[in-house]
């Protein structure tokens, strides 16, 4: 019986197998370069590498999570171009793709319909899910997202349609050249440091928000989705693992419960757009309904606790206490 679903199971999702030779590649190349940091690159190099890895990190969730899917603020044209190139960077497919399925997997989370539904094991969640073809579910329910905001995007439709071009340049192009113009890098050490080792730290580190930001933590907002907080998951995806709480509220432009400038880089940098005026109409939720939420459906005895144990009345009124201190932009 076992073998049959098994069998059914690869029918409905054959493998992508240049897909797989890719990340098989991109992931020693990746490993090669972290053994290249520590036997010739020039710190110089490392540098470089660290600076873009946090700039793709931004790309992926000040820009294409809070800005384009979410909508949580909005950016005048300067920081959506810098958005828009960090995004590049980053090189998780184009935002249009990504956006389309992210709100999916908010629309359907943890369902066949969610691209990276976390019941089909960590592994899947985390990056096999895309060594696959998706499930028909997901394939049927992309078709209802809306997306004609994204369609009708000028900078959108341009890295859409010159997507080789622009990602070309931004992911691959530029992190190898410079190091060898600017200060005489080898080739082989910008290859494998600041392009293939970057690009494989970014997508695996934005999807730990998938595999244990859907596995490990505590659920203070609802604790009747899977999604969790984890603190340490945050710190690395620039404050995206705040994830019970973004589930619930999914437009807050900090993705977080925890004010604007605590273990949270990317609220840090919309923070900085919104005093020189480039960012604006930054959405919070207001602290009455976020206590009226924890009180209907959360768990756990604080914000950084473990498991599913309902509240006493003492635990509520320190969250209230909690919330009325708290500093929120």
């Amino acid at each position: 019986m076992a073998s049959t679903q098994n069998s059914e199971k690869a029918k409905t999702n054959p493998l992508v197998k240049h897909n797989v030779i890719k990340f098989a590649y991109m992931h020693l190349a990746a490993l090669y370069g972290f053994y290249l940091c520590f036997t010739s690159a020039k710190w110089a190099t490392i540098i470089w590498a660290l600076l873009l890895l946090e700039a793709a990190k931004i790309g992926i969730t000040a820009g294409a999570h809070r800005l384009w899917c979410h909508r949580a603020y909005k950016a005048k044209m300067p920081l959506q171009v810098i958005l828009l190139i960090f995004n590049s960077l980053a090189f998780m497919n184009t935002a249009t793709y990504w956006v389309r399925d992210h709100r999916l997997h908010h629309k359907y989370t943890d369902t066949d319909a969610d691209p990276h539904n976390s019941n089909r094991g960590f592994f899947f969640s985390q990056i096999g899910w895309l060594f696959v073809r998706k499930h028909p579910e997901v394939i049927e329910k992309g078709k209802t997202i809306y997306m004609d905001d994204i369609y009708n995007d000028p900078l959108l439709r341009f890295q859409r349609k010159h997507a080789v071009l622009v990602i070309g340049t931004c992911a691959y192009l530029v992190p190898t050249i410079v190091p060898m113009y600017f200060w005489n890098e080898s080739f082989s050490n910008s290859w494998h440091i600041a392009t293939m080792l970057r690009h494989v730290l970014t997508i695996n580190l934005i999807f730990l928000v998938n595999s244990i930001g859907h596995r490990w933590g505590s659920r203070p907002f609802d604790k009747s989705i899977k999604p969790v907080e984890n603190l340490s998951i945050s710190l690395l995806t620039t404050g995206e693992c705040f994830h019970n709480y973004h589930h619930v509220f999914p437009y807050d432009y900090k993705a977080s419960e925890l004010g604007d400038t605590k273990f949270n880089a990317a609220t840090l940098f919309i923070n900085f757009f919104a005093k020189i005026g480039w960012a604006y109409d930054l959405k919070i939720i207001p602290d009455n309904v976020i206590i009226a939420r924890i009180k209907r459906t959360g768990a756990d005895k604080t914000l950084w606790g473990w498991g599913d144990k309902d509240q006493t009345q003492e635990e509520i009124d320190g969250i209230e206490l909690l919330y009325s201190k708290r500093n929120v932009a």
